[in-house]
């Protein structure tokens, strides 16, 4: 084989390696309290990268029921946990990068479409209006954990357990309250605070401001975190990604979804 064909084999095996790259694409396992603020996310990230560049996949879930399915085997590149338990775990079962990076605090909140939220309190859930009142399952979901624990803390969680009804997720609960199937939700803030932002998701649904902050020392902290699978540490686009949601444009997104960004570490 003469010189000029040796290289030609070359550049033509780069080129296909490089088209193949281009076109793996990247999948990305997230807590459904992201649904939207991922949405608007990646809007902004995929206006970066090349045209070439395949969509990144989203699966949506709850972190226990993701994490499970990391551990099974599951082909995802990123894990955006609502808890960043459920990173640490995978890390000491040795299958991401990483113990996982807290990126912000999630909050809860009371949320209806039926009823005024605005100055109601815990305790008045027990209240005869209110028949049905949706949490996610709080064995597997985060922001179901703390919906129970703030419930716990108000004193009435035993008086309100025939009235619940749990969703897998928290967008599904979200879903129960827009509904109607459910008087009265704790949902993430994140699912139902309407932000004036260039990369507003055009299929989010249209929700009123009827929702009430709940107090954050009445639950442990919605520390939330990503990592990288070991799949998604020879993912290019996937490291990229994470590297962008460290961006100011990534965090002013998080924000105007109603997350709270970690501070800074103290320097001694």
């Amino acid at each position: 084989m003469n010189t000029r064909r040796r290289w030609s084999v070359v550049l033509v095996f780069c080129l296909l390696s490089a088209k193949s790259m281009a076109a793996e694409p990247l999948t990305i396992a997230a807590a459904a309290d992201l649904r939207f603020a991922l949405a608007a996310i990646l809007t902004a990230f995929q206006a970066q990268q090349p045209a070439e560049m395949a969509i990144p996949q989203v699966i949506y879930g709850s972190s226990g029921k993701i994490s499970s399915q990391i551990q099974q085997g599951a082909p995802y590149d990123v894990f955006f946990s609502a808890d960043h338990r459920y990173t640490q775990m995978l890390f000491q079962a040795g299958l991401t990068t990483d113990a996982g990076t807290v990126y912000a605090h999630g909050r809860i909140v009371l949320y209806s479409t039926v009823h005024d939220v605005q100055q109601l309190r815990l305790t008045d859930l027990t209240a005869p209006q209110f028949r049905y009142i949706a949490i996610a399952q709080p064995e597997h979901a985060p922001y179901g954990d703390r919906a129970k624990q703030a419930l716990v803390a108000a004193g009435v969680w035993t008086q309100l357990t025939a009235k619940m009804v749990y969703g897998e997720n928290i967008a599904q609960v979200a879903q129960l309250a827009q509904t109607g199937a459910a008087d009265i939700a704790i949902v993430a803030l994140a699912l139902v605070q309407q932000p004036a932002t260039t990369y507003r998701v055009p299929t989010k649904p249209a929700v009123t401001s009827n929702y009430q902050l709940i107090d954050a020392s009445w639950h442990r902290p919605l520390l939330q975190s990503y990592t990288l699978t070991k799949r998604g540490a020879h993912n290019p686009q996937a490291q990229q990604l994470l590297k962008f949601i460290a961006s100011p444009q990534a965090q002013q997104i998080l924000q105007q979804y109603g997350f709270e960004l970690p501070k800074p570490p103290v320097q001694p």
